[in-house]
């Protein structure tokens, strides 16, 4: 099987690091802005950023309804911080006419942890991985309920957020609060590409 090409959202955010990220872990990757790149794609990757911002850029390029139905369709797809919020079927904390793409049955929480002088980093257990995954999240988003079938991949393990979800896998839907692009650390975007491979 020829490897998988994994877009990324290319509107806004950490667009580099992800592209790079996933070369790491040996796919294909690709910038997306319009609805022509997206069919070319296998799975997409929505990086953090501002997700009213992603919201109405997708918009204005045409890209929310096609990047939508994909998703509803069965792609895969990696949200990250403001993509958690982005695949989310619910939020919380969002502004009056702000819509998702949808797709993970859990309910999100924005700017859960604070304002940006709020952000933190925490090391993680994973039940994929054999040692702890360093996390850098800033104004992050956390899970305030997940559904039946959303797997919890982990939770902040100390200081005042103990307990929060914070990385959830839902079918071919994979989400994290924090910014795995930033770490160094390839092992998510390598759990992305396996999960993509094997759809």
């Amino acid at each position: 099987m020829s490897k998988p090409v994994i877009g990324v959202f290319a509107l806004q955010g950490n667009v580099r690091e992800h592209l790079e990220m996933l070369r790491q872990v040996g796919v294909e990757a690709r910038p997306v802005r319009r609805p022509s790149e997206l069919e070319q794609v296998d799975a997409m990757v929505l990086p953090g950023g501002e997700s009213t911002t992603m919201d109405k850029l997708a918009r204005s390029f045409e890209l929310f309804e096609p990047l939508q139905k994909r998703i509803a369709d069965g792609m895969p797809a990696f949200g990250t911080c403001a993509g958690m919020i982005m695949l989310a079927n619910e939020i919380t904390g969002g502004i009056a006419d702000q819509e998702t793409l949808g797709g993970l049955d859990v309910t999100v929480r924005r700017n859960a942890f604070g304002r940006q002088v709020d952000s933190f980093e925490a090391d993680l257990e994973f039940a994929a991985f054999a040692t702890p995954y360093h996390a850098v999240f800033i104004r992050a988003p956390w899970v305030e309920r997940a559904g039946p079938d959303v797997e919890v991949l982990s939770t902040v393990s100390s200081g005042p957020a103990l307990g929060r979800i914070v990385a959830v896998r839902h079918d071919r839907l994979l989400a994290t609060s924090f910014h795995p692009e930033m770490t160094g650390d390839a092992r998510l975007h390598g759990y992305f590409a396996e999960l993509v491979a094997s759809a």
